[in-house]
């Protein structure tokens, strides 16, 4: 089973925004718990596309299976967030085919950091980022869930082996 990444498009949203509920509420995080948001779904080509950022969605026979975004925060820096699989899709490396794609657009993009968050409740995610060398900063009580926040150097592997050096 193969999954296609590309880059998102209008027609995306309701799906998109079913993706994101769905993987929120297989690790309890809901409305109101200081952690949740999706002021950003219905302005998604607004606040990532157009803004130096990046929003893939990874598609299985046709369908929104995966989703990831670059974020803009400043000259330097992107965070990568909206990082999704679908529940009956994970533990096939989508999520690290995602990542992968992320970095390689942040280095495209021009940044040097890489920022992001997850819940200690999201333990495939803290461990997807830990294998990519993700450093953890800081950790944060927001509502009934402990936030950690991580960040890394973009790095330019993909651009070093096209430059030809080792």
């Amino acid at each position: 089973m193969t999954m296609r990444l590309r880059r998102y498009r209008w027609s995306d949203l309701d799906a998109v925004w079913e993706l994101h509920r769905t993987c929120l509420a297989q690790v309890g995080i809901v409305a109101g718990d200081g952690v949740y948001y999706e002021d950003d779904m219905p302005r998604i080509i607004e606040i990532y596309l157009a803004d130096r950022g990046e929003f893939l969605v990874g598609e299985v026979d046709g369908r929104i299976m995966a989703m990831g975004a670059l974020r803009r925060v400043d000259d330097e820096t992107a965070e990568v967030c909206r990082l999704r699989v679908h529940p009956d899709f994970q533990r096939r490396g989508f999520a690290t085919r995602m990542l992968e794609a992320l970095e390689e657009a942040a280095a495209r993009l021009g940044y040097t950091w890489l920022r992001g968050d997850t819940t200690l409740a999201q333990g495939a995610a803290l461990e997807l980022y830990r294998k990519f060398g993700w450093q953890e900063v800081r950790r944060e009580q927001q509502g009934g869930l402990m936030v950690v926040y991580g960040e890394k150097p973009v790095t330019t592997r993909f651009s070093s082996e096209v430059l030809g050096h080792h």
